[in-house]
C-alpha cells in the first residue's frame, strides 16, 4: 500500500460506538503524534462535537475530520484513498454497509467494523472477494464482542493444545459465564433488521440456520448442527446451559476461521456455545425465553414494539455503567484421546461487552490492521484468521483482556 495521509479512519464517529472508538484512540494515542488518524462522517458539527469531547482543546485542531456519505460512492472513495485503515461502525450494515466495503475493496483499503450479520457477511463476502484479493484489501467483519472474544479465545485455545500435547482439540465447547451490560442498540437494530430481510426473502432462512454459511465456497464442512435451542446439562462443567442468542454469529465466524487457516485443528472439528446458567430451572426459563422472544419478533407488530421499547442506535450506558460491566467466557477443548488432558482457558472483559469492550476491541483491531506487519493478503478475513497472535497481544495489553488457563476438572 503507497504512503497514504492517514493510518486509521473511525467512519462514524459521531454515533455512540463510534464515538466511544475514537474516545479510545485518544485516550491511548492522542492526536497530532505518532498514530495519524481521524473522524469521518457526513455532520461536520457533530463530528466537531465528538472532537471537542475527546481531546483537550489544545489537541483538537490536530485530529482532522473527514466529509462523507454513504450514497455518495465517489466520496466514499475519495476518503478510503486517504488511509490505510477504515474502522466503520455504521450499521445495520446490510442497510449502510456494502458501499464503504465495496470503496474499500476497489481501493486497496483494509476494513474493520462490528458486523454480526450473518446474511450481509454471506452475501458480500463471495461478491468482493476476488476483487478484495486483487486489490490487496484486508477486508474483517465481527470485530466488536461478536466475534473476536470467541474467535480469538478459541484459536488461542488451539495454539495451546498444540504446543503443549501436539494435538488440537477435537471439539471446543464455549460457555458465557457472568456478564453485567445491556445490549447493544446496534445489535438490537441489526437483528430487527435481519427479521425484516427474512420477512421479504425466506431465502435468508437457509443462511441463517447453516452452521457452515461463512464458510469459503466449496470448503469443506464438519459435523456441527443446529445451535443450541434448549436447556442442556453439560457435564464437562457440571452445570445447566441455556442458548446464547450471538451463538448464530460467532460459531459461524469460528468455523470460517478454521477453513481459512487450512483445517488445523481437523475437518471433523466441533464447536459450540451456550451460557451457563445456576440451576435447571434457570436454564429452562431462559431457553423458553428465548424461543418465544425470536418467535414474536418474526411478526411486524412485535418488531414495531421493540424499537419503542428496547434501546436504539445511538443509545447506550453511562461511562459509569460501561466501566462498572464486565464480561467472562469459558473455553473448554476436549482432548482427541486423553480428556485427561483437556484444557479450559478463561477470558475476561474489564467492561460492559456490547460498548465500552467492543469499541476497545475494535479500535486494536483496526491499529493492528494499520500498524503490524501483515499475516495475510487481500481478502475477506476474520479476525483469528487475519491478526491471530498480533491482536491477541494487542488485546491482553491494551483492552482489558485477560487470557489465562484454569482448572478443567
Amino acid at each position: 500500500m503507497a504512503k497514504r495521509e492517514f493510518d486509521v479512519i473511525v467512519w462514524g464517529a459521531s454515533g455512540f460506538t463510534g464515538h466511544l472508538v475514537a474516545e479510545y484512540l485518544a485516550r491511548s494515542h492522542g492526536a497530532g503524534q505518532d498514530l495519524r488518524w481521524a473522524i469521518a462522517g457526513r455532520n461536520r458539527d457533530k463530528l466537531e462535537q465528538v472532537r471537542d469531547e475527546c481531546l483537550p482543546r489544545s489537541k483538537r485542531k490536530a485530529l482532522p475530520i473527514v466529509i462523507a456519505d454513504s450514497g455518495d460512492p465517489q466520496g466514499l472513495a475519495a476518503m478510503v484513498a486517504r488511509t490505510r485503515v477504515v474502522c466503520s461502525t455504521v450499521g445495520p450494515y446490510a442497510k449502510f454497509g456494502t458501499p464503504l466495503v465495496a470503496a474499500c475493496v476497489e481501493g486497496g483499503t483494509d476494513y474493520c467494523d462490528l458486523t454480526g450479520e450473518v446474511q450481509w457477511m454471506a452475501h458480500v463476502i463471495p461478491a468482493h472477494q476476488g476483487a478484495a484479493q486483487a486489490s490487496g484489501a484486508r477486508i474483517v467483519h465481527t470485530c466488536g464482542y461478536d466475534s473476536i472474544p470467541f474467535d480469538i479465545g478459541t484459536w488461542y485455545l488451539q495454539q495451546a493444545m498444540l504446543e503443549q500435547h501436539g494435538v488440537a482439540a477435537r471439539r471446543v465447547k464455549t460457555r458465557v459465564g457472568g456478564t453485567r451490560g445491556g445490549a447493544s442498540g446496534g445489535t438490537i437494530a441489526s437483528m430487527l433488521n435481519m427479521l425484516e430481510e427474512l420477512q421479504h426473502d425466506p431465502s435468508i432462512r437457509a443462511v441463517m440456520t447453516n452452521p457452515y454459511a461463512l464458510n469459503p465456497t466449496g470448503s469443506p464442512v464438519g459435523r456441527d448442527g443446529p445451535d443450541q435451542a434448549d436447556a442442556r446439562f453439560d457435564p464437562d462443567f457440571d452445570q445447566w446451559t441455556s442458548p446464547f442468542l450471538m451463538a448464530a454469529v460467532n460459531t459461524r465466524v469460528v468455523r470460517r476461521s478454521h477453513a481459512l487457516l487450512g483445517y488445523p485443528w481437523g475437518q471433523d472439528f466441533q464447536y459450540d456455545e451456550a451460557v451457563l446458567n445456576r440451576s435447571r430451572a434457570e436454564a429452562t426459563l431462559a431457553a423458553l425465553g428465548a424461543g418465544v422472544g425470536m418467535r414474536a419478533l418474526g411478526l411486524a407488530a412485535a418488531r414495531t414494539v421493540a424499537r419503542r421499547l428496547l434501546p436504539a442506535p445511538g443509545d447506550g450506558p453511562s461511562r459509569r455503567q460501561r466501566e462498572n460491566g464486565y464480561w467472562e467466557v469459558f473455553f473448554h477443548g476436549i482432548h482427541p484421546d486423553d480428556r485427561g488432558a483437556d484444557m479450559r482457558l478463561k477470558v475476561t472483559g474489564d467492561m460492559d461487552p456490547g460498548y465500552g469492550s467492543t469499541a476497545k476491541m475494535l479500535g486494536e483491531a483496526a491499529l493492528c490492521l494499520a500498524l503490524d506487519a501483515p499475516a495475510t493478503g487481500g481478502g475477506f478475513w476474520t479476525p483469528a484468521a487475519a491478526m491471530g497472535s498480533q491482536l491477541q497481544q494487542r488485546l491482553a495489553s491494551n483492552a482489558g483482556l485477560r487470557f489465562e488457563f484454569v482448572d478443567s476438572h
